[in-house]
């Protein structure tokens, strides 16, 4: 059996911080995910970068990251990477999108996201499971019936296309997660994200005007209201990442 590869799609700029301290957000998702034996590979696709054309089947997996930019965009790299994943349904390749890759996984299948009405969501928020899906798709793992994740986000999936499901919400967000058949899934949180990357990066988005200093105080006081379930979060991504649920 061969070595198994996978790749990080990073839609985002690494932070000073994040990159002294985890080696980038490529270090973050390595570490939530890799096992031994296997090989990571990571293509910085808000920079152009993807992968060649022949290497894209090469992959077992792929993770599409968060990002500041707008998953609705039109930017060069955004419509590129819309084309990548239409490519990656059409080869049956896993997929993982987290937060903003939740959102353009989304849109590449033909779900409708956009700007939530409920405005930012920055914090650990409660998602619930619906009971129909999370039973059958996560019955190995015994999960519970809700999880809390670190979210930071201002877009949403409104609407999905008829093929996929939604498998968990929360008063915040109606698609929190969505898988398309056995092969593609969206998490609207951030399962790789610990509490001190959250805290620099509302410090970050303060700084840089994308939020004002009351959203700031209520995202620093919901950080500490609940601790996420960083280690079933973790299950969940690589259990499915994997092939294994």
């Amino acid at each position: 059996m061969g070595v198994k590869k996978f790749a990080v799609l990073l839609c985002a700029e690494d932070s000073e911080y994040v990159k002294k301290k985890y080696g980038g957000y490529f270090g973050v998702f390595v570490r939530m995910l890799a096992e031994e034996g296997e090989t990571w590979d990571v293509f910085h696709v808000a920079r152009g970068e993807f992968p060649d054309d022949d290497d894209v089947g090469s992959y077992d997996g792929y993770v599409i990251t968060g990002s500041c930019n707008d998953a609705h965009g039109n930017d060069v790299w955004i419509c590129k990477l819309i084309a990548l994943l239409k490519q990656l349904d059409s080869l049956r390749k896993k997929v993982l999108g987290i937060c903003f890759g939740h959102q353009v996984l989304g849109r590449s299948l033909g779900a409708k996201i956009g700007r939530s009405l409920k405005g930012w969501d920055i914090g650990v928020t409660t998602v619930h499971l619906l009971s129909s899906s999370s039973s059958k798709l996560f019955s190995s793992l015994k999960m519970p019936a809700v999880l809390p994740v670190i979210e930071c986000h201002r877009d949403e999936v409104w609407e999905l296309p008829a093929k996929a499901e939604v498998i968990a919400w929360s008063d915040r967000t109606g698609i929190e997660m969505f898988k398309y058949g056995e092969h593609m899934m969206g998490i609207q949180g951030h399962p790789e994200y610990t509490k001190d990357i959250l805290l620099h990066l509302i410090d970050r988005l303060l700084q840089r005007n994308f939020i004002v200093d009351s959203i700031a105080e209520e995202a620093r006081a919901r950080v500490e209201e609940l601790e996420p379930d960083r280690e079933m979060w973790k299950k969940v991504c690589i259990n499915f990442l994997k092939g294994r649920l």
